[in-house]
C-alpha cells in the first residue's frame, strides 16, 4: 500500500493556492456584487419574517425604556430580563387583546346574520333613521332604495367595492381559516422581541459602528432622534388608542349601545387617526338619540367629549413629548400608507417611518440653520469690507 503523499507548502488538494494570472473582476468589486447577492437571496428567502420583525422592532423601541428598569430589578441577567418582559406582553397586551378580539368576532358575527338576512329579504327602514329630524326622510328615502328589496346589500357592495358578496364572504372565511398562520406570526414575533431584548444592546453599538463609518457627521444625532421618535410615536399612539377605545367601549355598554366591544375596538383603531375617536361616540351619540334614547346619547357625547380634553391636556402631551411631534398630514398619510402596504401592522408602522421622515428633514434644517449662523458670525467677526479709494480720488486729494 503507498503512502499518501505530503502535500507541499502552497499548494492545495485542486491547484495551486496563488493564482498564476490576474483576476478578471478586481476583488473588491467581486466582494461587493457577493455581499449584494447575498443580502438579495436572504431577502428572498425571509421576507415572510418582516412583518413579525418589524412588529417586535417597534415593540422593543417603545418600550425599552420600561425593559431597562427592569433589567435593573433583575440584576442585569439579560436572559431572565428578556424572558420576563415576553412574560409581561403575554399578560398585559397579547392575552387582553385575544379575548376582546373574540367577544368583538362573536358580535360581528350577529352582524353579518343580519346583513346577508337584509340582503336575502330586504329591509324596511328602522324607525329610529326615519324619524331623524332634517334629514329623516331622506335617508328613508336611500334605506328603501338601496336595501328595501332583496339584492340590495350585495348590489351596493358591488357598486362600492366592484365584488359581490359572495366574494367577500368567501374572502372572510379564508381570513378566518387563516387563523393559525396569525397564530404562527405572534409566535415568530414573540420569539425576535426576545432577542431583542437580549442582544438588542450589543447589535445596537454595531449598527452604530457602522453608522458612524458611512455617516460620520449625522449618526450622532440621528441614532439619538430615531429611537426617541419611535418610542414616542408608538407608546403615544398605541397607549392613548387602547385607553380610549376600552373607556369609551365601557361607556357604550353602561348606554346600551349593541355590540359595545365591537365599537369600542373600531373606536380604538379610529384613535389612532386625528379626529377619529370624537367622531366615533359622536356617531354612537347620534344613533342612542335618534332611538329615543335622548339621555343615554347626551350622557355618552359629555362623557367623550371631557375624556378627550383630559387627555389631550394631560396624558397626550406627556406619552406624545420626545424630540417630535407629527403633523397631521404625515400621520394620515403613514396611516393610509401603512394599511395598505402592510395591512394592520401598517397602522403602526406607517406613522413610525412618516415620523423619522419628519425628524430627519428637521435634522438637516436645524444643521442649515446652524450653519447660516456660523456663516453671520464669522461675517460679523471679521467686520465690513474697506472701502477702496480710486486712483482719480487719490489723485484730486492730494492736489
Amino acid at each position: 500500500m503507498k503512502r499518501a503523499e505530503i502535500q507541499k507548502p502552497g499548494q492545495r488538494l485542486f491547484g495551486l493556492s496563488t493564482p498564476i494570472r490576474a483576476a478578471v473582476i478586481p476583488p473588491l468589486s467581486a466582494a461587493r456584487w457577493l455581499l449584494v447577492l447575498i443580502v438579495a437571496a436572504g431577502v428572498y428567502f425571509f421576507h415572510g419574517f418582516l412583518f413579525p420583525v418589524l412588529a417586535a422592532l417597534v415593540i422593543a423601541f417603545a418600550s425599552w425604556p420600561l425593559y431597562r428598569r427592569l433589567l435593573t430589578a433583575v440584576g442585569g441577567n439579560r436572559t431572565i430580563g428578556a424572558t420576563f418582559a415576553i412574560l409581561f406582553i403575554l399578560t398585559f397586551l397579547v392575552v387582553p387583546i385575544a379575548l376582546a378580539g373574540t367577544y368583538a368576532i362573536n358580535e360581528l358575527r350577529e352582524w353579518v346574520v343580519w346583513a346577508i338576512e337584509t340582503n336575502r329579504h330586504g329591509s324596511a327602514t328602522p324607525q329610529w333613521i326615519a324619524t331623524m329630524p332634517v334629514i329623516g326622510e331622506w335617508l328613508n328615502e336611500q334605506w328603501t332604495e338601496n336595501l328595501g328589496h332583496p339584492g340590495g346589500i350585495g348590489e351596493l357592495i358591488q357598486m362600492v367595492s366592484g365584488s359581490n358578496i359572495g366574494t367577500i364572504y368567501r374572502g372572510a372565511l379564508a381570513a378566518g381559516g387563516s387563523a393559525f398562520g396569525l397564530v404562527l406570526t405572534l409566535l415568530f414575533m414573540l420569539i425576535a422581541l426576545f432577542f431583542a431584548y437580549r442582544d438588542g444592546e450589543a447589535f445596537a453599538a454595531q449598527v452604530d459602528r457602522l453608522g458612524e463609518r458611512i455617516l460620520p457627521a449625522r449618526w450622532e444625532r440621528i441614532s439619538r432622534v430615531v429611537p426617541a421618535t419611535i418610542s414616542s410615536t408608538v407608546t403615544g399612539m398605541t397607549i392613548i388608542a387602547i385607553g380610549e377605545g376600552l373607556v369609551l367601549g365601557i361607556a357604550y355598554w353602561l348606554a346600551g349601545v349593541p355590540s359595545p366591544v365591537t365599537l369600542g375596538a373600531l373606536t380604538g383603531i379610529m384613535a389612532l387617526i386625528p379626529g377619529g375617536a370624537p367622531l366615533s361616540f359622536t356617531l354612537v351619540s347620534i344613533y342612542l338619540a335618534a332611538s329615543g334614547k335622548l339621555f343615554a346619547g347626551l350622557a355618552l357625547f359629555v362623557w367623550g367629549a371631557v375624556e378627550l380634553f383630559v387627555v389631550d391636556k394631560t396624558l397626550r402631551p406627556k406619552l406624545v413629548g420626545g424630540p417630535i411631534k407629527l403633523p397631521f398630514l404625515p400621520t394620515f398619510f403613514g396611516l393610509i400608507g401603512g394599511v395598505k402596504t402592510m395591512g394592520f401592522l401598517g397602522l403602526f408602522i406607517g406613522p413610525v417611518l412618516m415620523a423619522l421622515l419628519v425628524a430627519i428633514w428637521r435634522e438637516w434644517l436645524r444643521e442649515v440653520e446652524m450653519m447660516d449662523e456660523q456663516a453671520r458670525a464669522a461675517d460679523e467677526e471679521r467686520g465690513p469690507p474697506p472701502i477702496e479709494v480710486a486712483p482719480e480720488a487719490k489723485k484730486i486729494h492730494a492736489g
